[in-house]
């Protein structure tokens, strides 16, 4: 459904503290071989050594993951050795000014940031709803060496107003495109694809 509607990645939500989606090791292998050429699986993952990330992403069958701690950046350096061929997404919890912080931590070692609003403090780890302080998200958009993906409470309503004040390289959708039983609602999706070309 979200390749057809024109997403360029699908996330596959592995074990999590918290956030909805979360699918098995096997539900998201189905997936990732199922999905379209065009549309790239990427999995989540609240793993946090390289060890347990390799694992993640060999049952996932994927090419991309997103890690949803603030990993040691030694982590990266390791995946990069022994998964050349996945690209790494770092998530960033925009919880404070402290974030912009971590531009220089990851900025060497990753491909991409993602920019979220949990609470790794709380064990909030994304599928929060909660939309972060879009400011200091574009401070930090303006000084990565990165590519910024934009997550946390987007939705139809408010995307178009996310674009315009962060400028992200992509964005991130979950709990804004899904009905209350946890599932992807295919009208939301529409709705916030029909929002974003409206301003591409």
């Amino acid at each position: 459904m979200a390749a057809k509607a024109g997403a360029d990645l699908v996330g596959l939500v592995g074990p999590m503290p918290s956030g909805a989606g979360i699918v098995t090791p096997d539900m998201c292998r189905r997936i990732s071989d199922a999905t379209p050429a065009w549309t790239t699986p990427v999995l989540l993952t609240s793993s946090e050594t390289s060890e347990a990330i390799v694992h993640d992403v060999t049952a996932a069958n994927v090419r991309a993951v997103q890690i949803v701690r603030h990993v040691d950046a030694s982590v990266h350096a390791d995946l990069a050795r022994e998964l050349p061929h996945v690209r790494r997404f770092q998530v960033i919890h925009v919880e404070d000014g402290s974030a912009l912080d971590l531009i220089g931590t990851y900025g060497g070692v990753a491909d991409a940031f993602l920019l979220d609003s949990g609470r790794p403090s709380a064990a909030e780890l994304g599928g929060t709803g909660r939309v972060h302080d879009w400011q200091i998200s574009a401070e930090f958009v303006r000084r990565s060496p990165l590519p910024v993906f934009l997550a946390g409470g987007l939705k139809p309503e408010n995307v178009a107003e996310a674009i315009g004040t962060v400028r992200p390289f992509g964005l991130d959708i979950c709990s804004g495109v899904r009905t209350p039983d946890d599932r992807l609602d295919p009208d939301s999706l529409r709705a916030f694809m029909d929002a974003v070309n409206a301003v591409a």
